[in-house]
């Protein structure tokens, strides 16, 4: 059953990147970013306000607990790192094709267990080394396959967003893994995270509307809304809340639910094809193989240590 909802998490990963497409194409990136965290956090504040006045039990899945200061600012950091993360890619993903942004995307795995070498003292068997160098060999292929589309990886500033979204990305993870540690962090709630993180999110993004593009809304691109824009919060939330779900099933493994994850870039990519028509797609298939080569060989080198 975990697994089945690790896939079901994947392919709804999948559907927001298709609909964070949709809603940046010809549109302000700062007030769709607005409205995604507004949505993601009004998803999550009725489970706060229940479980403050205690019509939700403590044993349900949905029960955030109360959570005071020396909590809290380990959230709020987390919140910064995520936002930072987010803006970086919303800017990336609206000047790049979805099939390169996919790919891209899929090498965080690489950088959290990367990441994990340098600050954790983890070490990497041979299989995760092949997993890293298929990684980078993927990321080489993928910048020849932009330049046929005009995308110079060593010049587009779109580029090193993705890029700085995906380094965040992976810095969130690992803060993530000391967040949710009780033997080597601080071992905090689940729903406590997600619940108020969101919710600083918006109150940080708030203050970004109001300060850096409300003033200046007149001089660029223009805010239209579009459905997809809710659509984002949904499904970002409910493949969370799934992935959550399926980590706390018995007999749950943390790396395959975290590779399989991953393949949510394969959703993206069809549809990247199929729906947008993006260029180039027999070259960008062979990176993306590889790529998921790459992941399969760092969930051999989980299970075999």
């Amino acid at each position: 059953m975990w697994l089945l909802l690790a896939f079901l998490s994947a392919a709804l990963l999948g559907c927001y990147d298709v609909f964070k497409k949709k809603s940046l194409r010809n549109n302000a990136v700062i007030p769709v970013l607005f409205l995604n965290t507004l949505f993601s956090g009004l998803i999550f504040l009725p489970f706060i306000v229940l479980s403050a006045c205690g019509s939700l039990p403590q044993d349900s899945m949905l029960y955030v607990p109360s959570a005071g200061w020396e909590v809290q600012k380990y959230i709020v950091l987390k919140s910064c790192i995520v936002l930072s993360s987010w803006l970086f890619g919303y800017f990336g993903m609206k000047h790049l094709p979805l099939t390169i942004v996919g790919p891209i995307n899929a090498t965080r795995p690489v950088l959290v267990l990367l990441g994990a070498l340098l600050f954790f003292g983890e070490r990497l068997n041979l299989y995760q080394w092949m997993g890293v160098l298929l990684a980078v060999l993927s990321f080489f292929l993928l910048s020849r396959s932009g330049r046929k589309e005009g995308i110079d990886f060593g010049h587009n500033r779109w580029i090193f967003c993705m890029v700085a979204a995906s380094l965040l990305g992976a810095v969130s993870g690992l803060y993530d893994k000391y967040l949710m540690s009780t033997e080597s962090g601080v071992g905090l709630n689940r729903m406590v995270v997600q619940s108020y993180y969101n919710l600083y999110q918006f109150g940080m993004m708030g203050v970004m509307m109001l300060v850096l593009w409300y003033p200046y809304r007149r001089r660029t691109t223009p805010f239209r809304w579009d459905t997809c824009i809710l659509l984002i919060s949904v499904f970002l939330t409910a493949a969370d809340f799934v992935y959550f779900l399926s980590l706390s099933l018995d007999g749950a493994m943390i790396s395959i639910v975290s590779m399989v994850r991953r393949g949510s870039v394969v959703v993206s990519f069809l549809f990247g094809a199929l729906l947008f028509r993006e260029k180039n797609l027999k070259s960008k298939a062979v990176d993306l193989l590889l790529v998921l080569l790459g992941m399969i060989f760092l969930y051999w080198g989980s299970v075999c240590r």
